[in-house]
């Protein structure tokens, strides 16, 4: 493939960019036991002190994936958490204002939340309304879907569907927004990996780049709960974060 080709040789002025949960670390039942992969932690390490930017682009908290995952010393690398509203590197973190609609919404989603046994995760900066561990997730999440579009946009923030998830987070922050920022000036090339509807953007982005003369490599870290859209798009599909962490290998 050219764009591995193009990657592989000139790294230095190359973008990896990789989603953490489902892409890095398998989906679990509860974030805080999303750990990365076997292999997962060695081969940043080894990617890291080759490639010119290493960046983890997610939805969570930017200090958390870092902790979570025990991506401190991880030589150069960027993590830009809750789609680029944070900026952690070399240990400091930066990052937007809250919107001042996440306090009422953080009182009112709760009662909303409970007939359906659906649990509310606060990131900060965002909102996730969880089905997973609900006696019928794809249900719940449908049935909460409108109403809890409805109070979001009541107070200003949008929401984005995820795999049995429902992110409340302020408009203008999306990750292929995120990965662009990263890709100015224009590198040699840029990889991108992903595995739900959030990381459309981000292939949208590599899309844009490709038009723009930058060769571009799509990734979608393959499950049976994945989106159709984002397999149909790659340009290489993996068996999930294992199958992430070989092509990482691959690519050493």
């Amino acid at each position: 493939m050219s764009g591995l080709a193009d990657l592989r040789a000139d790294p230095g002025r190359a973008v990896i960019a990789l989603d953490y949960d489902g892409t890095l670390a398998p989906i679990v039942d509860l974030p805080s036991a999303a750990v990365p992969a076997p292999g997962a932690v060695a081969a940043l390490h080894e990617i890291g002190s080759r490639v010119g930017t290493l960046a983890l682009i997610t939805g969570r908290p930017a200090q958390v994936v870092v902790d979570l995952g025990g991506l401190q010393d991880v030589p150069g690398l960027l993590v830009l958490g809750q789609y680029g509203a944070q900026r952690w590197h070399a240990g400091r973190e930066t990052s937007v204002a809250p919107l001042p609609g996440l306090a009422p919404l953080r009182a009112a989603l709760p009662a909303l939340l409970e007939p359906e046994g659906a649990w509310l995760e606060d990131k900060g900066l965002s909102l996730v309304v969880h089905t997973r561990t609900t006696a019928d997730p794809a249900g719940a999440l449908f049935r909460l879907a409108l109403p809890v579009a409805a109070l979001a946009g009541q107070h200003g923030l949008e929401v984005h569907p995820g795999r049995l998830v429902l992110e409340l987070r302020p408009p203008g922050f999306d990750k292929g927004g995120a990965l662009l920022a990263l890709c100015t000036p224009a590198p040699s090339a840029v990889l991108y990996a992903g595995d739900d509807l959030g990381d459309l953007s981000a292939f949208d982005a590599v899309d844009t780049l490709r038009a723009e003369g930058v060769p571009g490599v799509l990734v979608c870290s393959a499950s049976d709960e994945g989106p159709v859209e984002l397999r149909e798009r790659a340009d290489l599909v993996v068996a999930g974060p294992a199958g992430v962490v070989a092509l990482l290998q691959t690519l050493l």
